[in-house]
């Protein structure tokens, strides 16, 4: 079983097996759970979530699908199209991730709001500056 990667603007109604659906534009991947349960599987993308590289043997998502919410919680990676089984996790395991999680959406988004209040005193800065030397008037 191997997927395949199918660029889209929208997500279809019906889902075909073994195709990892991707819409850039809304930040979201979508599968048919890789186990054949039939479950519709969404993933964000982005920054903080997951991320898709599309290579010559097929697709890569990263982090691994844990789906610890559906009846089959199947838990696998998608590493250029093959699907590569993980174990299960133990409700303790579920939880220490979703925490690792938590906190790497956290550390991204402190250090993005650090980064852009140093680039806004700098601006504040400079435009002291342009107003003192008589240029900003």
């Amino acid at each position: 079983m191997r997927f395949e990667l199918q660029r889209v603007h929208f997500m279809p109604k019906e889902l075909r097996p073994c195709v990892l659906y991707v819409s850039e534009e809304f930040g979201i991947a979508t599968h048919l759970c890789a186990c054949g349960c039939g479950t519709k599987i969404r993933i964000p993308l982005g920054p903080t979530e997951w991320s898709v590289e599309e290579t010559d043997s097929g697709p890569s998502l990263n982090p691994s699908i844990g789906n610890w919410q559906e009846r089959c919680q199947s838990h696998y990676w998608i590493e250029r199209g093959e699907i590569l089984w993980a174990e299960k996790w133990t409700p303790e395991q579920i939880a220490a991730g979703r925490r690792r999680e938590q906190e790497r959406r956290q550390s991204y988004y402190e250090e993005l709001y650090r980064k852009s209040g140093s680039l806004r005193r700098f601006f504040r800065w400079l435009k002291r500056l342009w107003n003192r030397s008589g240029k900003g008037s």
